[in-house]
């Protein structure tokens, strides 16, 4: 019988006394200790878990669209379209762990639903820096952030500045006339489809050759609210298969207000261009 495998016999580090490890330099006693139930209920754990799952993907799609943003403002935009990309798998990851969380029966969620309080998902500040970003603005919805100035200044200064789809919008003005009523929209605001940049758009299309750059562009953020609906979609598909058409625990109408959502455009020239090709 041979003697068992001793990886170290291979160069493999075992001892780290003083020295960085896997679960040191991902700070895994902090995270793996972060899920703090509030009932004995079995099914809380999972609810915990996929949220805080979910934020740490927001905290990386934010980190992904800030320097796409950043990158739209250079030369060579062509960096940008990896991030884009990237943000679009990220949307897919978000997308699958509704599948886990469907494995939780109204009865399962009935046993802890009460410990959550008022908290929601709502209340996402990372969620609402999204949408922001992306150009879903409302002011109204920093209020639920009232009790924490660092987030509200947070997005404050994201309603303030242009928006992923703003940044889009400057440079397709560097191949086509656009005027400055056109560029320069009340940042507050969603965005609202707009004639001269969809037949600005609608030229890019017709000839993708010429514009390829732009051509990309467009599509990248095209596939990143596809995947973006589809996580909308499936959130509500989720809330209502778990609690019906029940009042969310931060108060909103729930399912109702979720298929509200659902009729949200982030970027509305771009799908309102393929009426006129």
């Amino acid at each position: 019988m041979s003697d068992p495998y001793d990886p170290s016999g291979e160069g493999a580090q075992m001892a780290f006394d003083g020295r960085m490890s896997y679960g040191d330099y991902l700070g895994l006693d902090a995270l793996l200790s972060a899920q703090h139930p509030l009932s004995t209920a079995h099914d809380e754990m999972l609810f915990i878990i996929q949220h805080q799952t979910s934020e740490l993907w927001m905290r990386l799609a934010l980190h992904e669209l800030k320097a796409a943003r950043e990158t739209l403002a250079q030369d060579d935009i062509r960096p940008a379209f990896k991030l884009l990309a990237r943000v679009t798998r990220i949307f897919e990851q978000l997308n699958s762990a509704w599948d886990v969380l469907r494995t939780m029966t109204p009865s399962d969620y009935t046993t802890f639903r009460a410990a959550l309080g008022q908290s929601s998902g709502f209340q996402s500040a990372q969620y609402r820096e999204i949408e922001f970003l992306l150009g879903n603005r409302n002011p109204a919805m920093i209020r639920p952030h009232a009790h924490r100035p660092e987030i509200t200044a947070r997005l404050e200064a994201e309603l303030g500045t242009p928006s992923l789809y703003d940044c889009a919008v400057g440079r397709l003005a560097r191949s086509f006339p656009l005027t400055e009523a056109d560029m320069n929209r009340d940042r507050s605001l969603p965005h609202a489809p707009n004639d001269a940049i969809q037949a600005a758009w609608a030229e890019v299309y017709r000839d993708p050759t010429t514009y390829w750059d732009l051509y990309e562009l467009a599509e990248k953020l095209v596939d990143l609210e596809d995947y973006f609906r589809r996580w909308r979609f499936n959130h509500v598909t989720t809330v209502e298969r778990v609690i019906g058409l029940k009042r969310g625990t931060g108060g909103t109408g729930g399912v109702s207000y979720l298929k509200r959502m659902l009729e949200v455009e982030l970027f509305p020239d771009l799908w309102h261009l393929r009426t006129r090709l």
